[in-house]
C-alpha cells in the first residue's frame, strides 16, 4: 500500500547516527547543538532550542510566555489536537478561529472580529497559535499587526512548514494580499520569528525532515531562549547570576531555580536531523513536482485542489483535496474507502479539535466554526512525500479517477 507520506532515509543519515554510536555520546553532546544552529540559521533566527517532541516544544513554548490559569489561548480548529493541548497543560482556557475557506489556515479576518468582541468581553488571548496547515503560511503580517493592536504573544505552529516562506516588502503591513502590487519583496522563511515570538517544528517521521521523533522550539528573544532551555531541562541552570546564594564550603554547581520538564532531545536524534537538513531543499522541491502533477491531472475532477496563495511558498507537507458535494454521486467516505481499498493510503487532516470528545465535554458544539467543520466532511489528503515513484503518482490519480466514477 502506498501510505499518504513516508520518511526518506539515505545512507548518510545511517553513517551519521552511528557515529554518534562510537562517539562516546549518546545524549547531551555536540551533535544537538550543531542541530540547533544548523536549524536556526536555515530560518534565519537567533536561537533554536531542541527538544523531544514539538508537543514538547508547545508546552514550554506557552511556560515561557508565563501562560497560567485564567489566561487565554487561541488557534485554529484544523490542526492536531497538541496545537490546544499545550495551553490546557498550563491550565489555561482555549478558544478557536476558523479557517479561510482558500488556505484552510486561520482567518485573520476573523481573527480581527473576534478580538474586537473579546476586547469588549475582557477575555483577549494571551497567546494566539496559527498552525501553517500542509505547510502553506498563515497571513502572518496580519496576525502581527493585530497582536500589536490587542497585546497577544503569538507562537507559530509551523509543525508542517519547514522550508516554506512568503514574500513581504513592509513588515508593519496589515494583509499580504495589500502589498502584493508592491515591487520590492523580500522572502521571509518561515522560522525566522519576523511576525511572531516562537516558532515551533516538529522531525516526527511523517515531517519534512526527522529526528525519529523530535521538535525545536526557535526565537529571536534572548531571554525567551534562555528560558526555554532551562524549561526542558527540569527548570536547572548553572548560570551564576540567576542562582540563589548557597555557603561557600558547599558544591552547587547547578540549581533548579523553577518547574521545568525532561523535554531533551538526544544527541542521536540530533545526528539524524544533522543529515537530513541537507537534503531540506531537495525535500521540498520533489513534493513541489509531485503537487504540481497533481494539479494538472486532477483538474478536471469534481474535487478542488489546494490554493497556494502568490505570496507563499508551500514547503507541501500535505496535499489535501476536497471532494465537491453535489458535484459528484459519491462521498467523501465512499472515495476515502475506495482509495484505501485499492491501496492507496490516504488519510484526513483533521477532525476539528472543537469536536474532540474532550472538547466537546469543554463546552464546544457542532456549529461552532463551520469552515473547519465542512472541511472536515470533504477533505482527503493524498500521499504526497519525496521517495514516492512516478508510478505510484499516476497509480493514485487513477485511483482517485475511479473511485470518482466508479
Amino acid at each position: 500500500m502506498n501510505p499518504y507520506t513516508q520518511h526518506d532515509i539515505s545512507q548518510d543519515d545511517i553513517d551519521s547516527v552511528i557515529e554518534v554510536f562510537r562517539s562516546g555520546w549518546l545524549t547531551q553532546g555536540p551533535k544537538v547543538p550543531e542541530f540547533e544552529q544548523l536549524v536556526a540559521s536555515y530560518c534565519g533566527a537567533n536561537h533554536a532550542v531542541a527538544v523531544n517532541s514539538a508537543t514538547s516544544a508547545l508546552h514550554i513554548a506557552c511556560v515561557a510566555l508565563d501562560l497560567g490559569p485564567k489566561d487565554w489561548l487561541w488557534t485554529s480548529p484544523n490542526t492536531f489536537v497538541a496545537s490546544a493541548n499545550c495551553a490546557r497543560y498550563c491550565g489555561a482556557y482555549v478558544d478557536f478561529v476558523d479557517i479561510d475557506p482558500y488556505t484552510y489556515n486561520m482567518s485573520a479576518d476573523l481573527l480581527a472580529a473576534k478580538l474586537e468582541q473579546a476586547e469588549k468581553d475582557g477575555r483577549l488571548p494571551k497567546i494566539v497559535v496559527p498552525v501553517h496547515f500542509a505547510g502553506q503560511p498563515c497571513d502572518m503580517p496580519a496576525i502581527k499587526a493585530l497582536s500589536q493592536k490587542y497585546g497577544f504573544a503569538i507562537i507559530e505552529d509551523a509543525s508542517h512548514a519547514l522550508g516554506a516562506r512568503y514574500e513581504i516588502s513592509d513588515v508593519n503591513a496589515i494583509k499580504i494580499g495589500d502589498i502584493a502590487k508592491q515591487q520590492s519583496m523580500t522572502q521571509i522563511k518561515v522560522g525566522s520569528c519576523t511576525h511572531s515570538d516562537i516558532t515551533v517544528f516538529s522531525f516526527h517521521p511523517v515531517k519534512m525532515i526527522t529526528t525519529g521523533e523530535g521538535g525545536m522550539v526557535l526565537t529571536n528573544n534572548d531571554d525567551l531562549a534562555k528560558r526555554l532551555q532551562r524549561t526542558r531541562t527540569h527548570g536547572i541552570t548553572s548560570d551564576k547570576e540567576l542562582m540563589d546564594g548557597r555557603p561557600q564550603n558547599e558544591i552547587w554547581n547547578y540549581q533548579q531555580i523553577e518547574l521545568g520538564y525532561n523535554y531533551r532531545m538526544t544527541d542521536i536524534q540530533a545526528a539524524l536531523g544533522v543529515s537530513q537538513i541537507k537534503r531540506l531543499d531537495k525535500f521540498v522541491a520533489l513534493r513541489h513536482q509531485i503537487a504540481n502533477y497533481y494539479d494538472t491531472e486532477l483538474e478536471s475532477l469534481p474535487i478542488t485542489t489546494p490554493w497556494q496563495s502568490p505570496q507563499t511558498f508551500s514547503s507541501y507537507h500535505l496535499y489535501p483535496i476536497r471532494v465537491k458535494v453535489g458535484l459528484t454521486r459519491k462521498t467523501q467516505y465512499q472515495i476515502y474507502n475506495s482509495l484505501r481499498k485499492n491501496d492507496i493510503a490516504v488519510n484526513l487532516h483533521y477532525i476539528p479539535v472543537h469536536r474532540q470528545p474532550y472538547y466537546e465535554n469543554l463546552g464546544f458544539r457542532v456549529g461552532d466554526f463551520p469552515e473547519s467543520e465542512q472541511f472536515h466532511r470533504e477533505v482527503i489528503s493524498l500521499p504526497i512525500y519525496p521517495s514516492l515513484a512516478d508510478r505510484a503518482w499516476t497509480m493514485v490519480v487513477k485511483g482517485l479517477q475511479d473511485a470518482v466514477y466508479e
